[in-house]
């Protein structure tokens, strides 16, 4: 086996016991990427001389100055804010923007030991669900050539899968993170809103961006979640709240546990084999002691209307401040401010960034914000409510993360809506501030990765950690690996 295939849990026990330095496993990734990431293109930017000093440093570390993930090397979606590094958002607006300060949850991985490889390569401003909108690199699916990674954190749950990292961070405002963590075969996380902190993150939706983690396994993920999450002063929506160890919720066996499978996520537009993939990971669950209960969320058919109203409107307000004058791209070419102002952003963005801004500007405009911005508000409300209802009956949801497995690129690039309902059983817990998790369950007969979908009440993430770490122990397919 070589470095850069090992899991943080494998990787943590070679370091502490001095068998491989953090340098050796740094190198290792480093060099995987340069062997692969020509075809993968899972990475904007490669910090190499950043990432060697960290790790050195991480090596000097003695006694409590080494951090739960020290010399863990890790990659970083490319809206976080790193300190002197490059932060693109995936657009030519901010091709060259080096940002003053880092995201507190960069700051925290730094604090631990975690060695920064690089960013990684994104829907432009994290708005799509295939990664194809990036203005530099589309990252490619480490399973199938041609086929995509997901969206819109496709570059960092590729890097984690082609073992380029040992773990990534991402951003999930609709199913960022879930969504491409099930086509590409790794864990993801989205945890509750407030749970991490968003100060660093640059914003597309304010009300429904969340950061949390790639890995290959959930005692990873966990172990990456006890080191981000947790309140921060800088940001105004962190929740003041005690935060567990997860790693202490990785127990066998589902005695006590109630799983509820919504009905209204298993019926007409849902792929065969997803549903088997999940319906056998509920069989899996059951088998190893809980109980399965059928409910209700009577309003999901609401979920994408709701979701692209609130979504743009927010995105249209967070991205009027990319006008060419304090920082980002700006045509050198307009005779007025006002040209300068419409050149720079048309230049800029791109076509699907544009398409949302307009979308949310008239949602938001007078005479129409009532129809539209506070209906889908009252409508979230409502939905909201579904899921506390269906958490009356039971403690954790098993559902599909996406519709299908993943597919060619360009498949669904001419057709908006049809991109936009693949993310329909992702973008509720955003709506609702729930957290949620991918874990891998299985695979289609084209041998491409399929995920199984929990979601719990607020706060309640290792309630999820405890039945993802069952299914991957039952389902086994968790330490499989794509040949490239």
């Amino acid at each position: 086996m070589y470095p850069y295939e090992l899991t943080i849990g494998q990787a943590l026990e070679k370091l502490n016991s001095k068998e491989l330095s953090s340098r050796e496993l740094t190198l290792s990734c480093l060099d995987r990427i340069a062997d692969i990431d020509g075809h993968i293109k899972a990475f904007i930017s490669v910090n190499r001389d950043y990432a060697l000093a960290m790790a050195d440093k991480a090596d000097a570390a003695k006694g409590d100055e080494r951090g739960v993930l020290c010399g863990i090397p890790v990659s970083i979606k490319d809206l976080l804010c790193t300190k002197g590094i490059a932060t693109t958002c995936g657009s030519k607006i901010l091709e060259n923007f080096i940002p003053p300060y880092s995201a507190t949850v960069v700051d925290r991985l730094e604090q631990e030991g975690a060695v920064i490889l690089g960013k990684t390569s994104m829907d432009e401003f994290a708005m799509g669900s295939t990664s194809e909108t990036c203005a530099f690199k589309v990252p490619e699916n480490p399973w199938r050539r041609g086929y995509v990674a997901g969206g819109s954190s496709g570059g960092s749950a590729a890097s984690v899968a082609a073992c380029e990292c040992l773990a990534s961070l991402g951003s999930d405002t609709g199913g960022s993170i879930r969504q491409p963590a099930s086509l590409c075969g790794v864990v993801g996380m989205k945890p509750t809103y407030g749970r991490v902190s968003r100060y660093g993150l640059v914003a597309y939706a304010s009300s429904l961006d969340q950061v949390g983690p790639f890995s290959r396994d959930v005692r990873d993920c966990a172990l990456m979640m006890n080191v981000i999450a947790g309140y921060d002063t800088k940001d105004s929506t962190s929740v003041q709240r005690a935060k567990p160890d997860y790693t202490q919720s990785l127990i066998t066996g589902m005695k006590g546990v109630k799983i509820g499978i919504p009905k209204e996520y298993f019926g007409a537009g849902l792929d065969p084999e997803v549903e088997a993939v999940v319906r056998k990971g509920a069989a899996l669950l059951q088998e190893a002691g809980a109980e399965i209960v059928d409910v209700s969320l009577p309003h999901t058919d609401y979920c994408v209307a709701v979701y692209y109203l609130i979504a743009p409107a927010e995105a249209s307000s967070n991205l009027a401040r990319y006008d060419g004058v304090l920082y980002g791209y700006r045509d050198m070419t307009a005779e007025s401010l006002i040209d300068m102002y419409k050149e720079s952003r048309s230049a800029g963005f791109g076509a699907e960034v544009k398409r949302r801004i307009l979308l949310g500007t008239y949602a938001l405009s007078s005479g129409y914000y009532d129809a539209y911005y506070k209906k889908a508000s009252q409508v979230r409300t409502i939905i909201t409510n579904d899921f506390k209802k269906a958490f009356e009956l039971c403690d954790v949801l098993i559902s599909p993360v996406a519709p299908s497995p993943a597919w060619k690129f360009g498949e669904k690039g001419d057709d908006p809506l049809e991109m936009y309902l693949s993310d329909i059983f992702s973008i509720s817990a955003n709506l609702a501030g729930i957290p949620g998790i991918s874990v891998p369950g299985g695979f289609s007969r084209e041998g491409l990765p399929i995920g199984i979908q929990l979601q719990g009440p607020h706060f309640k993430e290792e309630v999820l950690f405890r039945v993802a770490y069952n299914i991957e122990k039952s389902a086994g397919v968790s330490d499989k690996r794509p040949v490239l």
